[in-house]
């Protein structure tokens, strides 16, 4: 299966969670690469591949600043994204309860209002937990390719 991995990062969390994710997909049969979502315009969308989204949360709830360019020409694209399939991994902290993850969601519900089928569980990691983020995603991955058919 052709992955792409996209990340929205503010310190590099995203990015490097990214990067073990396709480094682990790249083992196996699948062929992965990896983009910032500042460097993904989304008219390149494509039913073709399988998406992993690694976005983490800043601020109050926003988007964190790689992820900003890539949504601002997200909110005004009108594609029909009906047949693309994606998996989302998001980054928060519960220390802040109503803003925890929401950085990966607004990503997901703008996915979902085009059309957008998300697969497998929502995978989240907790930034107050003692958790290793990484470790957290790739325990996660084989749910998704399950579910992805992969």
């Amino acid at each position: 299966m052709d992955i792409t991995v996209l990340y929205g990062t503010e310190s590099g969390n995203s990015e490097l969670i990214a990067q073990d994710l396709a480094d682990k997909l790249n083992e196996g049969e699948h062929s992965a690469e990896v983009v910032d979502l500042q460097d993904f315009d989304p008219a390149d969308f494509t039913a073709d591949r399988f998406y992993l989204v690694v976005c983490s949360t800043h601020g109050e709830g926003e988007l964190p600043n790689t992820a900003q360019p890539f949504y601002e020409r997200f909110a005004g694209f009108e594609g029909d994204l009906s047949g693309l399939r994606y998996a989302m991994f998001g980054l928060g902290d519960t220390f802040y309860e109503e803003t925890y993850s929401q950085g990966s969601e607004i990503i997901d519900r703008r996915l979902a209002e085009l059309g957008a089928e998300r697969v497998g569980e929502y995978g989240r990691h907790d930034a107050s937990s003692w958790d290793l983020p990484s470790d957290v995603a790739l325990e996660w991955l084989p749910g998704v390719l399950e579910a992805a058919g992969a």
